[in-house]
């Protein structure tokens, strides 16, 4: 009966477009974070772009907020729109902190733990830059949705033992070296929590999904 008045409503059609624009940084800028972990002369430059992508991701954060709050109308409900766009701008800026850390304690090579969770990371990227477009059809893509968040959350895990025994080799080997551990120590760190804020993307998709279906 009110169908005629909700179509006059404003409407707001660039979430999903906006989703994918944020989610394409999150993939360039892991690309480019695990690009930083070759050591050597690839530490700065794809630092960079670390930076730059993740200036793009706040662009788009932005929109995607002003956007909820001008539109009457949007595709589901807003708090999950400013949950999800806030985890994945979340998991870009850990990566820029990594990045940081990586510069402010001038580490130029790598162990392979570490290699192995940014491997993850980038893995984690492309899930979410898969699963952004098909929340457009929430109902029949619900079960692809769940086995990509299943996906992720699997990833963790598996960074989770990459740290603990990234960990434990480091400790072994800085035995006579408590600055080298400790700035390992940071770098784990910091790989761990951008795997964990892809979790989190993962559990905010999840929530959308079953808050639909």
């Amino acid at each position: 009966m009110l169908g005629w008045f909700h179509r006059l409503l404003p409407r707001e059609e660039r979430f999903f477009e906006l989703f994918a624009r944020h989610s394409e940084a999150i993939v360039a800028g892991a690309e480019a974070l695990r690009g930083m972990l070759e050591g050597g002369e690839a530490i700065a430059r794809n630092c960079q772009v670390v930076m730059e992508r993740e200036q793009e991701a706040d662009v788009c954060t932005r929109e995607v907020l002003i956007a909820v709050r001008r539109t009457f109308i949007t595709p589901f409900d807003r708090g999950d729109i400013k949950d999800l766009i806030t985890s994945m701008d979340d998991s870009i800026d850990q990566m820029q902190k990594t990045a940081k850390a990586i510069l402010l304690f001038s580490v130029s090579s790598f162990r392979p733990q570490m290699k192995t969770m940014a491997d993850v990371i980038v893995q984690c990227s492309g899930l979410v830059r898969e699963a952004v477009p098909l929340l457009r059809s929430i109902s029949s893509e619900a079960g692809r949705l769940s086995v990509i968040t299943e996906q992720i959350s699997v990833l963790e895990g598996r960074a989770d033992d990459m740290h603990d025994s990234g960990l434990k080799a480091l400790y072994q080997d800085c035995t006579n070296d408590p600055m080298g551990f400790f700035v390992g120590h940071e770098i784990y760190g910091h790989l761990e929590e951008v795997v964990d804020r892809f979790d989190d993307v993962g559990n905010e998709i999840q929530g959308i999904v079953i808050d639909h279906v």
